[in-house]
């Protein structure tokens, strides 16, 4: 691949693009479409690894439909609950502006859909474009409840990148040889960590290495010299990953719907809730390249430590020409699971196309400290007590371990002015200023339980810095703000300093996104304004540390008039 025939592209060209989008938002507004879907949502047997479970499956798929549509555009989508489990939909990263109500989060923005009942998600999709995602936002359904959500640009807009030949999902995911939720429901009432994953998956199949696997492996056949799009999705519940290509280069040009001046690597880092739409071209001799992932683990905790395949297979070179066997396929080099500074070489390569307008002056500056805690136990011997020494393991924000209500979702309670389901003092930096990176004094290890949100002005200038701590251990926590994008100025290890570290905050061409993760035993800062009035959730998108409570919500309020204002709930909103 040539990345210099990418990344030499000036930002005229860019602007000259803008031009054309006017012209062509103003030639296709009318052709804007309205997208009709039904999701049935219900067990069906599915088998991996050598075994046969009644997986709770969309339209009968794992993973789940892929929903493709073009800026503008509406979906309807009507979700039949047909399982035995509450159940909500999230479309991943789409902004639903005024429209909390189809946002998804169960107790956030609606209570949840129960068995033998149906909610009718409807929503426009406004200046968005690339790859998005939509899964279940209700315990640990979205282990299987997932599928890919694809933005085309507007009728006669062009990428920003030569046009690929053709386009493919990778879908990254996770794979528990037993019922997931099962595996929640006993960490829970222990308290202890969850077991981990059995297998990684590409589009729902774990691959080569993994048994009874290989005949399903996912094929993505390609012809010598041309050029693909590979819309990279992790959907996996709880695993940052490296993902790569053997012997091909990938060329980045978007993360989470925004376009990125591209840069040409040999793997990505991907985290869950993420996605990474990337350029291949087929300029390797003709055979059967792996597709493969691993786990970038940076917790000192277990981890699955598998690796999931597919093949990239040239037409040319189906099979060998010895009694028309398989060929095998060339295996890629991954870095190690520890290796801390490629993921971060790689993500400190992510800019915007060209200059943006980041939020100066800000009126809204957050210090959110993010990790996990131990609740103290008065029996330690208790069954429900099997975390590290007798305790029940625990995460906050700033100390405060989120509780999620269960009578009504925080959006209804605010609609209809219900008291008592949740305050608007969540403390906007750590109640207690300590070495969040160092040895930390064990009396700070246990977090507060409470329904804390943050109250925000709309059209507030905002700055959130994450940082990570050092309690129990350190870790990568991607943190997902739903309603929003917004945009990473900056990063580093060790304590944030606010006198000296804004001074190098990129100010000029940092990268939109919608998740982003907390450097290990360091802190990243974001910024965005508050334009999007309503309640959304802010999480780390580890599934495994948000029932313990890494997580808060933002109260956006209400502007002037109309088009500043959350639109009323629809009939159909689901009631607990």
């Amino acid at each position: 691949m040539e990345p210099h025939i990418l990344s030499a592209k000036p930002c005229t060209f860019y602007l000259f693009s803008c031009i054309l989008l006017i012209f062509a938002f103003l030639a296709s507004f009318a052709s804007a479409a309205i997208h009709y879907h039904e999701f049935v949502i219900e067990a069906k047997p599915v088998k991996r690894l050598c075994r046969t479970h009644s997986t709770i499956k969309v339209n009968g798929q794992y993973p789940g439909p892929t929903l493709e549509v073009r800026d503008g555009d509406t979906l309807v989508i009507k979700a039949i609950n047909k399982a035995r489990y509450n159940v909500t939909l999230h479309w991943h990263g789409v902004r639903q502006l005024r429209n909390p109500w189809a946002d998804g989060p169960e107790y956030v923005t609606q209570c949840p859909i129960q068995p033998g009942r149906s909610y009718t998600y409807q929503f426009t999709i406004q200046n968005q474009e690339g790859t998005l995602w939509w899964h279940a936002h209700s315990k640990w359904l979205r282990a299987t409840v997932y599928g890919a959500l694809i933005i085309y640009p507007k009728l006669g807009s062009p990428y920003p990148f030569p046009m690929p030949k053709r386009e493919m999902p990778v879908i990254l995911g996770e794979w528990w040889d037993r019922n997931p939720l099962d595996v929640l429901k006993l960490a829970l009432f222990t308290g202890g960590a969850p077991n981990v994953s059995d297998a990684y998956t590409i589009n729902g199949q774990p691959g080569d290495l993994y048994r009874c696997s290989s005949k399903e492996t996912a094929i993505y056949p390609v012809e010598a010299g041309e050029t693909i799009l590979l819309r990279i999705i992790n959907s996996a519940l709880n695993q940052e990953l490296y993902f790569g290509v053997a012997n091909h280069k990938l060329t980045v040009v978007a993360v989470d719907a925004s376009y990125t001046k591209p840069f040409t690597t040999n793997v990505i880092m991907i985290a869950p809730g993420q996605t990474t739409d990337v350029l291949l071209t087929a300029d390797q001799p003709p055979a059967r390249y792996y597709i493969a992932a691993h786990a970038y683990n940076t917790a000192n905790a277990a981890f699955d430590n598998t690796t999931t395949t597919a093949i990239l297979e040239y037409e040319s070179a189906h099979y060998s020409a010895k009694g028309g066997k398989y060929l095998k396929p060339i295996f890629p080099q991954l870095p190690g699971f520890n290796d801390t500074a490629t993921a971060t070489a790689f993500t400190a390569q992510l800019r915007s196309p060209c200059k943006v307008k980041v939020p100066i002056e800000i009126d809204e500056s957050l210090f959110f400290t993010v990790g996990l805690g131990l609740i103290n136990c008065k029996n330690k011997n208790s069954p429900r007590c099997q975390g590290p020494n007798g305790t029940r393991f625990a995460a906050s924000i700033n100390n405060v371990s989120f509780v999620f209500p269960r009578s009504t979702s925080l959006m209804q309670a605010y609609y209809q002015g219900q008291p008592g389901v949740f305050t608007t003092d969540f403390p906007p930096v750590p109640p207690i200023q300590f070495d969040y990176t160092g040895n930390v004094s064990r009396g700070l290890w246990q977090p507060v339980k409470g329904t804390k949100l943050v109250k925000l002005k709309f059209g507030s200038k905002v700055q959130i810095v994450f940082q990570d701590t050092s309690i129990v251990t350190v870790e990568d926590h991607p943190m997902h703000i739903h309603g929003y994008d917004f945009y990473v100025v900056g990063s580093g290890f060790g304590n944030f300093d606010p006198k000296n570290d804004p001074v190098k905050f990129n100010l000029v061409d940092p990268p939109l996104r919608n998740t982003i993760g907390t450097p290990p035993g360091g802190w990243v800062a974001i910024r965005f304004v508050a334009d999007n009035p309503g309640i959304w959730l802010l999480h780390c998108h580890l599934d495994t540390h948000l029932p313990w409570g890494l997580a808060t919500a933002l109260l956006v309020e209400n502007g002037v008039g109309k088009l500043q204002t959350v639109q009323p709930p629809p009939l159909d909103l689901p009631q607990c």
